[in-house]
């Protein structure tokens, strides 16, 4: 793709949508544009705000015994979903004009949390982090001793959007101060399996998406010996910039190929979490594709675009939990919060969105390109 096209704000809105009904069906007219199979998966036990239907759409192009390819994902996390979508109907959109045959695979998983995506919450309908409930579940859950003294601090019975900010603020600095920085932000960010209405929690078991995600590996990368993967996110690191989470060993093969791929500066960066190292992540969606695909070798990352500094994405945090927490909020109060979540997570400038959806469509070209020169 031509890179005055990638700066274009028609592309942006063309790409970027204001709601999961309108995602989706931008996403299923990209993928007919484009001649790509569809495969639908349905959550028949919850539905959407307005009482529609909630699903999953699965877009394959390419060859159907193809040994390598590219899958990417949007909406592990419901609103960050809109930059996976936009990014995802992008990559079809080329590939609907492009000359060149494609020899890998590529499938693009729409919406693998749909519930969250149209709820505009971050979690499952369950209220479980998706990107933390791929554990193996039949080992137990992992263990974070200091999350529970945490979880008082962050969520004081009194707390409010308007007044809570402050003391929470306060009280988590002076744990800091006292415990250090790292361990706050291993222990408040890696996933907990204790508090269902605390950051990061687990769940008790398998979700629906989680169980779907199995089925369309299983479905469509039976074949494949080589996955090039990208799971879209927003949140982390600098305003409409990409932070990059490998998960490949760090200095093994597939770290160095990610590093040919996306640049060696973006993988191996120690930012984005205050000056300490990233948590000891538990049960990531990257995880579960390792172990839906055992033959397969999987080389990609949790690709993140900043928003807001870190102080601020917790409070966004913290005003969706109050979200859930809190019925007796009138309509206005419940839609204002609402908009703060979903603009913490995917702001609507354009300036925003054409970045962006410039790095998205660059990120999936290197992976396409990459995975062509794959020995």
């Amino acid at each position: 793709m031509h890179t005055k096209t990638l700066v274009s704000g028609a592309l942006a809105g063309d790409c970027f949508s204001p709601d999961y009904a309108t995602a989706r069906a931008r996403f299923l007219l990209a993928a007919a544009r484009a001649g790509a199979r569809l495969d639908t998966f349905t959550n028949d036990a919850v539905k959407g705000p307005d009482g529609g239907v909630l699903t999953t759409d699965v877009a394959v192009l390419g060859p159907a015994d193809a040994a390598r390819a590219l899958l990417v994902i949007s909406a592990t996390h419901g609103p960050e979903g809109f930059v996976g979508s936009a990014a995802q109907i992008a990559l079809l959109d080329h590939l609907a004009t492009s000359s060149t045959a494609l020899d890998v695979r590529v499938v693009l998983v729409h919406a693998v949390n749909p519930w969250g995506f149209a709820h505009t919450v971050r979690t499952t309908e369950n209220g479980v982090d998706l990107n933390r409930n791929f554990i193996e579940w039949s080992r137990g859950v992992p263990a974070n001793p200091l999350y529970p003294e945490l979880h008082a601090l962050l969520f004081p019975p009194d707390w409010r959007p308007e007044a809570g900010s402050a003391a929470t603020n306060a009280a988590c600095d002076a744990w800091i101060e006292s415990h250090g920085r790292a361990r706050y932000v291993d222990a408040t960010s890696k996933g907990q399996y204790t508090h269902p209405d605390g950051f990061h929690y687990g769940g008790t078991q398998r979700e629906w998406s989680n169980r779907t995600l199995e089925a369309i590996v299983e479905r469509h990368l039976a074949t494949v010996r080589k996955i090039a993967l990208i799971d879209w996110h927003t949140g982390l690191g600098e305003r409409g910039e990409p932070f990059f989470l490998c998960f490949n060993e760090r200095a093994g093969a597939a770290w160095q190929r990610a590093c040919a791929w996306w640049g060696q500066d973006r993988i191996e960066t120690r930012g984005g979490f205050g000056g300490v190292d990233r948590p000891a992540y538990t049960g990531l969606l990257f995880d579960g594709v390792q172990r839906f695909a055992p033959e397969a070798e999987v080389t990609g990352a949790v690709i993140e675009f900043g928003t807001l500094p870190n102080d601020e994405m917790r409070h966004a945090l913290q005003i969706e939990r109050h979200l859930k927490r809190s019925p007796d909020l009138s309509p206005a109060e419940r839609e204002r919060m609402r908009e703060q979540v979903a603009d913490a997570f995917s702001p609507a400038s354009l300036a925003w969105q054409r970045s962006v959806l410039t790095h998205a469509i660059q990120i999936q070209q290197a992976a396409l390109g990459g995975l062509h020169h794959w020995d």
